[in-house]
C-alpha cells in the first residue's frame, strides 16, 4: 500500500520519501535506549506498558519530524549551547532510565513486575526519546540534507506520516515479539546449537 502511496506522489518525491524511509530504518532497528526500554518491558512480560512506552517514543519521533521541518536545526546552528544542554540533560535522563530499569529487572527476581499505568508506559517512552540527543540529531540532519530546499506541503505532510507509520510499526513489532517465551527459545536454540 505504501508502494502505491509513494508511486501516486510522483518520482522525485518518492525517492526523497524512500530516502528518508530507509535512514529512519536504520535508526529505528539500532540498538539504543527507546529499544531497550519497549524489549525489556515485553520481555518482562509487560506487553501493555511496552506498547504504551511505544506511543509515547512514536509521539516523540513526529514532534522532532515536525520540528525538524519547522527548522530546529537554524535554532541549534545559532544556539549551539541549547544543543549541548540538551544532550547532557538527555544523557543524563538516559543514565537515570537505564538505573531504573536494571534495578527493576533485579527486584522482580525473574517474576513480571508491577505493570505500568497506561500513562506512566507513555509518559516513560515520551521522556526517553524526548531526551535522546540522538533522535533530534537525526532528525535535524536527515531532513535537512534528504528534503529539497524547497519541498512542497505534501511532501512534508508524506515525511512526518512516514516516520508515524515506521515508528509505530517498529514499536508495536518489537512490544508484541519480545516476549518472555520467544527469548528463551532463542536462547536455548543458540545454548544448544
Amino acid at each position: 500500500m505504501l508502494v502505491f502511496w509513494l508511486q501516486a506522489a510522483g518520482c522525485k518525491m518518492m525517492t526523497t520519501l524512500l530516502t528518508i524511509a530507509l535512514l529512519h530504518w536504520v535508526v529505528l532497528v539500532t540498538p539504543g535506549a527507546n529499544v531497550l526500554v519497549i524489549s525489556q518491558l515485553a520481555a518482562g512480560g509487560q506487553r501493555r506498558s511496552a506498547l504504551y512506552v511505544g506511543f509515547g517514543v512514536t509521539t516523540v519521533a513526529v514532534t522532532w519530524a515536525l520540528l525538524a521541518i519547522l527548522g530546529v536545526n537554524a535554532v541549534f546552528a545559532a544556539m549551539p549551547g541549547l544543543r549541548f544542554a540538551l544532550q547532557v540533560a538527555g544523557g543524563i535522563y538516559l543514565c537515570y532510565v537505564a538505573v531504573r530499569l536494571w534495578r527493576s529487572g533485579a527486584s522482580a527476581g525473574g517474576q513480571a513486575a508491577d505493570m505500568l499505568a497506561p500513562y506512566a508506559a507513555f509518559r516513560l517512552g515520551f521522556l526517553t526519546n524526548i531526551m535522546n540527543p540522538k533522535s533530534a540529531l537525526f532528525f535535524g540532519s536527515v531532513f535537512a540534507t534528504a528534503l529539497p530546499q524547497h519541498p512542497s506541503t505534501s511532501l512534508l505532510a508524506w515525511a512526518v506520516g512516514l516516520v508515524f507509520l515506521n515508528s509505530l510499526g517498529w514499536h508495536i513489532f518489537l512490544a508484541s515479539r519480545f516476549r518472555i517465551r520467544a527469548c528463551k527459545r532463542v536462547t536455548r536454540a543458540s545454548a544448544s546449537g
